[in-house]
């Protein structure tokens, strides 16, 4: 099992930056790959973005892919989400998700953090 607990989130402005960390415990964090996610007002949750367990290899969402950054420090047990260009459409609650692997990195849930993008 795999606890994930998420900070960071918040109101900025259009056009501004968030850096969101999701901390891990329970089984070692960096057998797992990490992931985000979000979901919007009335619609599902949808991907964004995954990291390797060791940080090679990066898969992104085609809407954030060039805005937002994932990066991982397996010492620290933390997964972060660089977010710049924020718009209001990216307002959601983003959630921190682990896996074996890229493929299923959504097996394990955490609680959400809600970051709110004004106009």
């Amino acid at each position: 099992q795999v606890q994930l607990v998420e900070s960071g989130g918040g109101l900025v402005q259009a056009g501004g930056s968030l850096r969101l960390s999701c901390t891990a415990s329970g089984r070692t964090f960096g057998n797992y790959a990490m992931g985000w996610f979000r979901q919007a007002p009335g619609k599902e949750r949808e991907f964004e973005a995954a990291i390797s367990w060791g940080g090679g290899k990066t898969v992104y969402a085609d809407s954030v892919k060039d805005r937002f950054t994932i990066s991982r420090d397996n010492a620290k047990n933390t997964v972060y989400l660089q977010m710049n260009s924020l718009k209001p459409e990216d307002t959601a609650v983003y959630y921190c998700t682990a896996g074996v692997n890229i493929a299923t990195v959504g097996c394990y849930w955490g609680q959400g953090t809600q970051v709110t993008v004004s106009s």
